[in-house]
């Protein structure tokens, strides 16, 4: 079973505490499986791969277009969060057979595949880098973190509606030669946040062969 929430905008720092939080819980065994969705504010985060240099404005600049920075522990290198873009932190408890860092990075692609294929779009993987691509670019980026127990928490972020101007700021995970899309860039037109949660919801449910139990906030 997996608590699928909707959370709407939420700063990264307090994201970052609900997920401790959660996984804390998660290991205690006092919830199920948690699968958060929510959008964040402007925000640029260095994963643990992250070279400095990827981050191309300064203090000033940040400030000046309302974009926080934080330091944090998922793998990956930099990325940007934003309005319009659907972030996805699974607290899963891996244990006993998807003890397999791999295998879930693998999993999480092919939930993205699978929720923008629902769409018309059709994704795909990049040998040697995570994350999902378009013709277009990159739309989907992940970055997880694997506690003690076999715990996650970080995961994904898929590019719905984004303005892909804030993608300037960085050299997105770390690779210059690869653009950035989204769904609506790709459609032409907006894609309702509805469709997309529940595309991702029903994708998700089917890699880790889970029921899902709707919960806070599901549109």
């Amino acid at each position: 079973m997996v608590e699928v929430r909707w959370l709407g905008s939420v700063p990264y720092q307090e994201a970052v505490d609900l997920q401790d939080d959660l996984v804390d819980s998660r290991r205690a065994g006092s919830i199920p499986d948690q699968l958060l969705l929510l959008e964040h504010p402007h925000v640029i985060t260095l994963g643990s791969a992250s070279d400095s240099s990827h981050v191309l404005v300064g203090l000033e600049e940040r400030r000046e277009l309302g974009v926080e920075l934080f330091e944090t522990g998922r793998g990956g290198d930099v990325t940007y969060h934003g309005p319009g873009q659907i972030v996805g932190y699974p607290i899963l408890d891996l244990k006993p057979e998807r003890k397999d860092v791999h295998r879930y990075l693998r999993d999480l692609e092919e939930v993205l595949l699978r929720a923008i294929h629902t769409f018309g779009v059709e994704g795909a993987r990049v040998e040697g880098h995570t994350g999902v691509w378009t013709g277009d670019g990159k739309i989907g980026a992940i970055g997880v973190r694997v506690s003690s127990g076999w715990i996650t928490s970080h995961g994904f972020a898929l590019n719905v509606d984004t303005d892909l101007s804030y993608f300037t700021t960085i050299v997105p995970c770390g690779n210059p030669d690869r653009g950035v899309t989204s769904l609506a860039s790709l459609l032409g037109h907006p894609v309702p946040t509805q469709s997309v949660i529940t595309a991702i919801q029903d994708a998700f449910a089917q890699v880790f062969d889970a029921t899902i139990l709707r919960a806070d906030g599901l549109p």
